[in-house]
């Protein structure tokens, strides 16, 4: 680890996100897709499928079913997406500077969708030496049909993944440095199999280096259409809980891993799980979190709410697409300034909670999972805006 510097690497799901706009979900194109029981690989409103599970449904190779559903068209847009690189995005924006370093370790394809991943990461202080190409391999990506007339007027998405070059990310992909930072981060790791499956054995070789670990999840597909009444692995073995240091989980995520059927079973599962610290949350519902005082002080399970600014304007704006994996973002930048304060040993759950809810908060103003810069520091000025205003909220001062 580097004195003069705070490094945070990750690794996890990276992809692009591609949106289809006013997609009906009633049309013959998307019902000829339609599931008609549960994992069978068709299409679902709110649920995503794999491109090849889709195939096999089917029949049908995907470009087919693209044009079926969405007629000619090109996507609406397009956007850096994932859990793990868009929180690392998010943190190396609230982070830059000479005292902060963000790294992203990960695989793409060699293809026209990488060019534009890189494109857009050569405008953010990301490192991204890390970020390998893998020939003849197709980048992770997400199709996003939206109709907004579903539901009597509600809305409502429906996700086709290809997992891609992801499939092909190893353990032995990451180099020593990466166990060595002052953080490790995973995120959303269930969409890189092979580094999921290990997940145990890295999180014990980033503790044996003392880095602090941050596990954030993401829906488990793959362990949910093989063993669908059974809780979804983080690893090999629960061993893995006693080495992450911060769980960072919704709702859905902490029930279908902890095999409960509330919040509060669940928050049970993980309070005894001997996890040092973990959240929940649960959309405008309040946010769940908890302290062993490994980490940070120690706290019994407590409730916080969420932003009220940022629940009236999600009313208005009602894109709420990349923010949990911003309000991530927001809890790593906490954690960096905490440990560059040389707080290591008295680290504040509520600060860090605060900067989280308004990275998650400031996400829902724009469209799209990354934000962006004109300039630097400009996304971290509006944030503490956000935060500012939840501050007051909630009256938890610095």
């Amino acid at each position: 680890m580097n004195s003069n510097r705070v490094i945070i690497s990750g690794t996890g799901c990276a992809l692009a996100d591609f949106l289809y706009t006013s997609v009906r979900f009633d049309s013959p194109g998307f019902i000829k897709y339609l599931s008609k029981q549960t994992g069978d690989g068709g299409l679902s409103p709110g649920k995503l499928v794999f491109t090849e599970e889709l195939e096999r449904f089917s029949d049908r190779h995907y470009p087919d079913i693209l044009k079926d559903v969405c007629g000619n068209k090109s996507s609406d847009s397009f956007n850096i997406g994932g859990p793990s690189l868009v929180s690392l995005i998010h943190a190396s924006q609230m982070l830059s500077g000479p005292g902060y370093e963000v790294r992203f370790y990960g695989a793409a394809g060699d293809d026209e969708t990488s060019q534009k991943i890189f494109g857009l990461l050569k405008n953010t202080p990301l490192h991204t030496s890390n970020y390998k190409i893998i020939s003849n391999k197709a980048t992770a990506f997400t199709d996003v049909f939206s109709d907004p007339t579903y539901d009597e007027g509600h809305g409502e998405r429906t996700f086709v993944n290809n997992i891609g070059a992801s499939w092909d990310y190893t353990p032995e992909m990451l180099p020593d440095d990466f166990f060595s930072s002052d953080i490790v981060c995973f995120g959303g790791t269930a969409l890189v199999p092979q580094i999921h499956d290990a997940l145990t054995s890295l999180l014990k070789k980033a503790k044996q280096n003392r880095s602090i670990t941050i596990v954030n999840t993401v829906f488990d597909f793959r362990n949910e259409k093989k063993n669908p009444d059974q809780p979804w692995p983080l690893g090999k073995s629960h061993e893995s809980y006693k080495l992450i240091d911060i769980l960072i989980m919704d709702r859905e995520e902490s029930l279908k891993i902890s095999g409960k059927k509330s919040i509060e079973e669940a928050a049970g599962f993980f309070m005894g799980s001997g996890v040092g610290a973990f959240i929940i949350t649960n959309g405008a519902g309040d946010i769940y979190a908890f302290s062993n005082g490994t980490l940070f002080e120690k706290r019994g399970l407590s409730k916080y709410p969420v932003s009220k600014k940022v629940t009236h304007e999600v009313k208005i704006n009602g894109d709420t697409t990349g923010c949990g994996d911003n309000f991530v973002g927001g809890a790593i930048a906490s954690l960096a300034w905490q440990i560059k304060s040389g707080r290591r040993d008295q680290f504040s759950l509520q600060e860090l909670l605060s900067w989280a809810v308004a990275s998650g908060g400031f996400a829902c103003s724009y469209v799209g999972g990354t934000f962006l810069e004109r300039s630097p520091g400009e996304k971290l000025r509006h944030i503490k805006e956000y935060r500012e205003d939840y501050l007051k909220q909630t009256e938890v001062h610095k």
